[in-house]
């Protein structure tokens, strides 16, 4: 009985866990669609997504130094897509890996 309680709870926090990792590469994504749009920054959603975004990609996966940095032309469209998409997709990855170790 006291296994099937265990279960129950490592199977919710893996789903907590995997839920948080998959909005910290939404926020990415949407982030690097919104830049790649020119979306208003003076609107309070735009600013939030963008800010957020800022905040999950850990300066690894920085639009001004991360891990390739364009320069010319649209750079900051490129560094927006380029960076935060990868860093969606390693959230993406990590996420499903801790997911898995946490699940039963």
């Amino acid at each position: 009985m006291a296994v099937s309680s265990v279960t129950k709870v490592r199977t919710q926090v893996a789903r907590v866990v995997w839920l948080l990792f998959a909005l910290a590469a939404l926020f990415l994504a949407v982030g690097a669609l919104l830049v790649a749009l020119d979306a208003n920054a003076g609107n309070s959603l735009v600013k939030f997504v963008i800010d957020t975004a800022d905040r999950v990609d850990l300066g690894v996966f920085s639009r001004q130094d991360g891990i390739k940095h364009f320069t010319g032309q649209d750079a900051t469209t490129k560094n927006a897509l380029f960076n935060w998409g990868l860093g969606a997709v390693a959230w993406l990855v990590v996420g499903r890996i801790v997911e898995r170790v946490i699940r039963p």
